[in-house]
């Protein structure tokens, strides 16, 4: 019975060790008829890497740079190489900047920056007293002081007799709104008109 079991083991193993065989024999056909596409796919894949690392490593180069332009036009907005360096690497902070300097030029810039933009629309339909302006900002769905240009409308709608106006203005401000206590005291006044 010994016997029996030595030889089926040693069986065994043949089998599993003709399996591998097998298996590499099929491997290397494998390999044979496929050998230049996984070699291009190979070289396919470094030359991707290698050139996701090259592109970061220069984006991060442009964002130092940027930044570093950024702080001396903050330092002094008349610095032509720092916004033109500004302009070139970082289109949006070159935004930013020019919005900076009019503000403190005491202009509105048309910038196209996402808040920024909309600010600038915001500032110069306040100063023009300008009611479809102001309207068309108050819309906006992503507008930051939606309410409060809601009420600046109806203040102004008020200013100029529009008394029913300015009430239906107030209506579209949420109670929820910060807003909503200077609400309350132009309704008041409104009450009389």
């Amino acid at each position: 019975m010994s016997l029996k079991e030595n030889v089926d083991f040693v069986k065994n193993e043949l089998d599993s060790e003709e399996k591998f065989l097998e298996s590499f024999v099929k491997l290397e056909r494998f390999y044979k008829k496929y050998k230049l596409l996984l070699i291009v796919l190979l070289v396919v894949i470094i030359a991707a890497v290698i050139g996701l690392n090259v592109k970061n490593y220069f984006d991060s180069q442009n964002k130092i740079k940027a930044n570093i332009a950024f702080e001396e036009v903050l330092k002094d907005f008349d610095n032509k190489d720092a916004l033109k360096t500004l302009e070139d690497t970082n289109k949006k902070l070159y935004e930013v900047a020019l919005y900076l300097k009019a503000k403190d030029e005491g202009k509105t810039a048309d910038v196209d920056v996402m808040f920024f933009d909309t600010l600038s629309k915001y500032k110069k339909a306040l100063e023009d007293k300008n009611l479809s302006q102001l309207n068309d900002v108050s819309m906006q769905r992503d507008f930051l002081l939606k309410e409060f240009a809601l009420f600046n409308k109806a203040l102004l709608e008020a200013t100029n007799g529009k008394y029913s106006d300015a009430k239906a203005t107030l209506k579209l401000i949420p109670k929820e709104s910060k807003v909503y206590e200077l609400v309350k005291i132009l309704n008041h006044y409104l009450l009389t008109k």
